[in-house]
């Protein structure tokens, strides 16, 4: 007799006491009941409550932290995502605060392409992630840049509560009367930030600046000056005296919402 595959024997626990083995079996027809029958001796109107409360309970924090993606999809596809995702993920956190991240992974390496799927689905559903990590993050806003603040000279930070983000779709735009069927030409840059009153706030960014915040994001604090003569250097520019001119101003905006700050 051919052995039993290994999501077979979990589901099943063979070998194991009669206690275990229902609930091994309880368990998964919870989470998927076209591929695990019920145990035999649970009433099968119990089961349907059982995984209706299961259900209900995700679906409540997914609903709540992905509401555009929630009111882009019908009633019968959202909850066909809704069942996919309890059927398939098998989560590694026992936070609630945590199921949002976790069907995030989901959608990245284990949902299976559906026709009814948008093509932006992943990239919405990172966006909206993103918010809702920045909402709960512990890290603290930089302090008000001084007046007077000379930013071309200080050694610079990006603020921990500020991520720059690179997407195909402009995913700040989608809703239920914008559903882009194909990525445009250009990218979305944004600035995903919480401020000093701890509100949530996006910025849309150009090339340039995205870059300058990844230069930040990646490497040791430098004076504004170099920052941005590192800048010039890598778009080629014939005028680094321009860019450096141009380039304070931005880093002046960006340290006014709390994106970048002085380091100490």
């Amino acid at each position: 007799m051919p052995e039993a595959a290994p999501g077979a024997a979990r589901a099943t626990g063979s070998g194991l006491p009669r206690f275990q083995r229902t609930q091994l079996a309880f368990a998964a027809h919870l989470r998927d009941p076209q591929h695990h029958p019920a145990p035999s001796d649970v009433r099968p109107e119990r089961m349907a409550m059982y995984r209706e409360l299961f259900l209900n309970n995700v679906e409540s924090f997914l609903a709540g932290g992905f509401p555009v993606l929630r009111s882009l999809l019908e009633e019968s596809q959202w909850r066909g995502l809704l069942e996919d995702f309890f059927a398939r993920h098998r989560s590694t956190t026992p936070y609630f605060l945590g199921i949002p991240q976790e069907f995030l992974a989901y959608l990245g390496s284990e949902r299976q392409a559906d026709p009814g799927d948008p093509p932006f689905l992943l990239e919405l559903a990172h966006y909206e992630w993103v918010e809702l990590a920045l909402a709960v993050a512990e890290e603290e806003a930089p302090a008000a840049v001084a007046e007077g603040s000379d930013l071309l000279q200080s050694p610079l930070r990006l603020s921990p509560l500020a991520w720059p983000l690179a997407y195909r779709y402009p995913v700040h735009r989608i809703g239920p009367t914008h559903r882009p069927p194909q990525p445009p030409p250009q990218p979305t840059y944004l600035a995903v930030y919480r401020d000093r009153a701890d509100t949530i706030h996006f910025m849309e960014l150009n090339a340039a600046t995205y870059r300058l915040l990844q230069l930040l994001e990646a490497g040791s604090a430098v004076p504004g000056r170099e920052l941005l003569n590192g800048l010039a250097q890598e778009l080629a520019s014939p005028d680094p005296a321009k860019v450096i001119a141009y380039g304070a101003e931005v880093l002046a905006e960006l340290a006014r919402r709390g994106i970048v700050a002085p380091t100490g």
